[in-house]
């Protein structure tokens, strides 16, 4: 309820927001740098972390909350830049799985140890904020 919320919540409820941002904005600059944009960059994650059977475009629509006609042009940018390949299902043919190049792996690798490092040195920060919510 609106009226049970105090200063303090306010305050914490901001902070978090901010830590959450600031995790966005490193999350968007790395993608850059690797010369992908951040969408990319999730869509790579996101394949790479499905159940091989699973990675489709819809799953990537899903997992990027996006429609599955935007990420039908994010996969076919990733294939054309040599990121993404599609291969037919072995049971349904007519279905195409989602597979990353050698390369979207070393890029994505790179990404990933990045992302994992800054998330340790914002675990504290973030627990506190969290903490302070509930």
């Amino acid at each position: 309820m609106a009226s049970d919320l105090t200063d303090t919540d306010y305050a914490a409820l901001a902070e978090f927001r901010f830590a959450l941002r600031r995790f966005q904005m490193f999350s968007e600059a790395k993608a850059g740098e690797a010369g992908l944009t951040p969408q990319q960059h999730q869509a790579l994650l996101a394949i790479r972390a499905a159940d091989p059977d699973s990675a489709t475009v819809g799953y990537v629509a899903q997992r990027l909350l996006v429609k599955p006609h935007t990420a039908s042009g994010l996969i076919d940018r990733l294939e054309a830049i040599g990121l993404v390949r599609r291969e037919p299902a072995p049971l349904d043919r007519r279905r195409a799985l989602l597979r990353l190049t050698p390369r979207a792996t070393e890029i994505l690798s790179g990404l990933s140890s990045a992302h994992r490092e800054e998330i340790r040195r914002l675990q504290p920060l973030l627990v506190e904020h969290l903490t302070r919510l509930t």
